[in-house]
């Protein structure tokens, strides 16, 4: 029996950046190319839901390595509960001698190293990294901080990979209407967005997609004085997505933090203009001025007048949002991205079938 590459992270149907990853490898052929069996090491739901999704994933793992089925593991991690909870799959392929793969996803992974753990996690934390074969991430910045913190595996910037869907014509979108989606709250900076909304002459209608904090968000609306400008959608699947991203005609994500988020290099895929901040990858996807516009996290004044230029200039936003798709067929679609996931099994023993 052939041996095969084990990938760990959230369920297919989970909400989150790294089932949207996941799934562009599923669905861009990846799973096909190589022998890979995905396990889900975490689902949505309560408590028990989620404790059983780990359990059988850890079983089901143990049982492969005992049968020696595992030749390589590819696990993706983001920070805090994500990084604890993925810490048992790095362990057992070590003491069965696996070589494995760390894809870090994590946007607040600075904040969890370095605020939130003593001296003696982060040796730990450390110990996780430099005890796999290649190290993920998702930015030339995450590389450099990374290899900061004493990392020596060798450390790889791959960017998250999106399908590129069919071009959508402009006058089809709806004329200055915002559209965000993330986990609504202070770190996607959904409240610097209904701030700087309030400030325009005359608010736009805005449609924010997601989980979080929906009621805190609703009521700030309506505070504000924009509750029927600003349009809550809840959890958004991917048709329903897909029709946003096609009507939309601005993509908003005013974020505190992010590793490189899905949803940015799918509004950019769709061809849509994005005003974001410069953290983490953004900077990588978004040069100001080329594909949209980038302003620092937390001046709600450079977002309002942002906002302000995009949407009285729907030329510039037309011309912005051409750029974007073009970025992501040179750098960003899976054609562009998953070879570069392949040459890493490559290296460790796993030609492509």
């Amino acid at each position: 029996m052939s041996k095969v590459i084990v990938m760990a992270g959230t369920g297919f149907d989970t909400m989150g950046g790294i089932s949207s990853v996941v799934k562009v490898y599923r669905d861009a052929g990846l799973f096909q190319r190589y022998p890979i069996v995905y396990l889900a090491t975490h689902r949505d739901g309560g408590a028990a839901a989620k404790l059983g999704a780990a359990l059988g994933a850890y079983g089901r793992y143990l049982l492969m390595l005992l049968t020696f089925r595992v030749g390589l593991l590819h696990v993706h991690v983001a920070s805090r509960a994500s990084f604890w909870r993925k810490t048992p799959l790095f362990l057992l392929a070590f003491l069965f001698r696996v070589p494995a793969i760390l894809h870090l996803h994590g946007a607040e992974f600075v904040i969890f190293y370095e605020q939130e753990c003593g001296p003696l996690r982060r040796r730990f934390i450390r110990a996780i990294f430099n005890g796999t074969r290649r190290v993920v991430v998702l930015s030339d910045m995450w590389k450099q901080w990374v290899e900061s913190i004493g990392v020596t595996t060798p450390v790889h910037a791959i960017y998250n990979p999106v399908l590129l869907p069919a071009a959508t014509d402009w006058s089809a979108r709806a004329a200055g209407q915002l559209l965000f989606l993330g986990r609504l709250g202070k770190r996607k900076g959904t409240y610097d967005l209904v701030d700087a909304l309030a400030r325009l002459p005359q608010a736009p209608q805005a449609l924010l997609g997601g989980d979080g904090e929906t009621e805190q968000t609703a009521d700030y609306a309506r505070q504000r004085g924009l509750g029927e400008q600003v349009k809550l959608l809840g959890w958004v699947g991917p048709e329903q997505k897909a029709g946003l991203l096609a009507s939309a005609s601005i993509y908003v994500l005013p974020s505190y933090n992010e590793g490189l988020p899905m949803s940015l290099l799918e509004a950019m895929a769709a061809g849509m203009p994005v005003l974001s901040t410069p953290v983490g990858g953004i900077p990588e996807a978004v040069s100001d001025g080329v594909e949209g516009f980038l302003v620092e996290a937390g001046d709600v004044e450079a977002l309002a007048a942002r906002l302000e230029q995009l949407l009285s200039d729907p030329a510039l936003a037309q011309r912005m949002g051409a750029a974007a798709r073009r970025k992501v067929e040179t750098t960003f679609a899976s054609g562009a991205v998953l070879p570069r996931i392949e040459q890493l099994y490559q290296e460790l023993g796993y030609p492509r079938a």
